[in-house]
């Protein structure tokens, strides 16, 4: 855990369908950080969500992720916590300790906000690590959504014919 650049870094989602992408962001936290914390949307804040057909509950999705983080051995590299969230800004709007956030191109402008609200606060701002979308086999970027429409699975390879 030495030599990390950072004490205490921040990355959040749903982490519905967990893919490929979720798993370069994690990755990502977990190799510059000595500790981790994982924002996972709540049931209710999923319920608010206009794509909440379908997405698992919350226990199902943090069971995965745990599962996971363990099987990749990711929880050797840093300590992590796994916290609930009910709003899009989680932990990060108001912990002190907090120094980087791992954020994919999609959530970027979320992160300047994020970053606003903090000097707001009178909190230093965090530093932004992007982690690039990662693509499916046709170029356009895996998500969650398009695993749940049957189109692609985890790893970005086709499901059915369009």
């Amino acid at each position: 855990m030495k030599g990390k650049p950072f004490n205490l870094v921040a990355v959040g989602g749903t982490f519905d369908r967990l893919h490929k992408g979720h798993k370069e962001l994690l990755r990502a936290a977990f190799n510059i950080g000595r500790k981790v914390v994982i924002g996972i949307t709540s049931d209710k804040m999923v319920a608010r969500s206009k794509s909440n057909a379908k997405i698992n509950s919350l226990e199902k999705r943090r069971e995965v992720l745990e599962k996971w983080i363990k099987e990749e051995g990711l929880c050797d590299l840093a300590d992590y916590e796994v916290v609930v969230i009910n709003d899009v800004y989680g932990v990060a709007i108001y912990d002190e300790k907090l120094e980087a956030l791992v954020v994919s191109e999609e959530t970027l402008e979320r992160a300047l906000t994020i970053n606003r609200l903090r000097r707001d606060r009178n909190l230093k701002p965090l530093t932004i690590v992007v982690v690039p979308m990662v693509l499916a086999y046709n170029g356009k970027p895996i998500s969650s959504t398009r695993i749940r429409q049957g189109e692609i699975d985890q790893e970005g390879r086709p499901l059915m014919v369009r």
